[in-house]
């Protein structure tokens, strides 16, 4: 079990800003060269977007395994780092980040302080959020359930009309993935045509044919109908002004993520597309001691996949070690020799 701590200053070898699946594994191979590790999240649990935004969407593209959920993959990885017993500090962001490599302090929107060594931002594409819908009285939907941006469990929609707003991925993956557990699914969109996989898209096409699906197209949300923050209708209109009434319990809307940096673009870091720019070789950032792995990383030929992530936290963790042992020489070997290593000393 990952462990949560309240005590501050939390004194670290390495701070971890980001506790999604890049995150978690930079803890494992920070853990195998024995550096402590101290991971920050402003989410309550960890997982960044795997446990937020598709918990139940398959992975096809993890090493070895041909496919695995999002909250499976956050679970293995969570037993993956136990040995290590890092430090996990969820619901708080970091705020200020100060001193020189070798001497960083992090301080976090409750007023806690982390003393680390070096820091590893595996921040995704920062702060994220949903974009919502500009619908009157929509935040009493959003407090009851009845409006979602993320599917948490689809058993929870088991039985329910559910209307899917959206023409993306996300749209068309949980539509197709509802079958059989919503009793009505309706999928609206403004154009006929849907920004999705080719693939998604004869699998929808052959859904609404057999009636599994109804397309609503070419239109937009309205209004919503219900009481008490309880939806009895999702009101839909046309380009030319007509208009449909969807009976409906549910309102997926998937118009994609709003994403922020946050107080990362005032750290002095140098940004290139709104990333951090990173050496390649060693991930680290214009600021020596300050590392980004991940989505948040940017250098020539990235590729943001949670694997080119994993080789990127190596990669930290290994120009991370003569900082905080100087020394040390490091010798690599392989973990099928070493095994996972302890961590000696007391917990700090």
């Amino acid at each position: 079990m990952l462990r949560e701590s309240e005590t501050a200053p939390v004194i670290t070898d390495v701070a971890i800003i980001g506790a999604g699946p890049v995150g978690l594994f930079a803890v494992f191979e920070c853990g195998m060269l024995k550096l402590r590790a101290t991971v920050i999240d402003a989410l309550s649990a960890p997982g960044g977007q795997c446990t937020a935004l598709y918990p139940e969407k398959p992975i096809y593209d993890i090493p070895a395994i041909p496919r695995i959920s999002g909250h499976a993959l956050i679970a293995a990885l969570e037993r993956q780092i136990a040995p290590f017993q890092p430090n996990i500090l969820l619901g708080r962001r970091v705020e200020r980040l100060s001193g020189t490599r070798g001497a960083f302090r992090l301080t976090t929107d409750r007023g806690e302080t982390i003393a680390a060594k070096a820091v590893i931002i595996a921040a995704g594409a920062g702060a994220f959020g949903p974009n919502r819908p500009p619908l009157d009285d929509i935040a009493a939907y959003e407090a009851t359930g009845a409006v979602q941006y993320f599917v948490r469990t689809p058993d929870s929609l088991r039985g329910q009309r559910v209307v899917i707003a959206g023409g993306g991925d996300s749209a068309l993956d949980w539509a197709l993935a509802l079958r059989g557990i919503a009793a009505e699914i309706a999928l609206v969109h403004r154009r006929a045509k849907f920004r999705a996989a080719p693939e998604s898209a004869a699998q929808l096409a052959a859904a609404a044919a057999a009636g599994e699906i109804t397309l609503v197209t070419p239109y937009q949300l309205a209004s919503l109908r219900g009481e008490g923050g309880h939806l009895s209708e999702v009101v839909v209109e046309s380009l030319d002004g007509g208009e449909k009434r969807l009976k409906a319990d549910r309102l997926l809307a998937f118009f994609g993520l709003s994403t922020d940096l946050g107080p990362i673009a005032s750290w002095g870091l140098a940004l290139a597309q709104h990333r951090l720019r990173v050496d390649p070789a060693t991930a680290e950032t214009s600021i020596p001691g300050i590392f980004a792995i991940g989505d948040v990383a940017h250098y020539p030929g990235k590729l943001k996949l949670i694997l080119q992530g994993f080789s990127e936290a190596a990669m930290a963790a290994h120009a991370i070690h003569p900082i905080v042992h100087p020394d040390q020489a490091l010798h690599f070997a392989y973990s099928t020799t070493t095994g996972v290593p302890p961590l000696d000393g007391a917990d700090r």
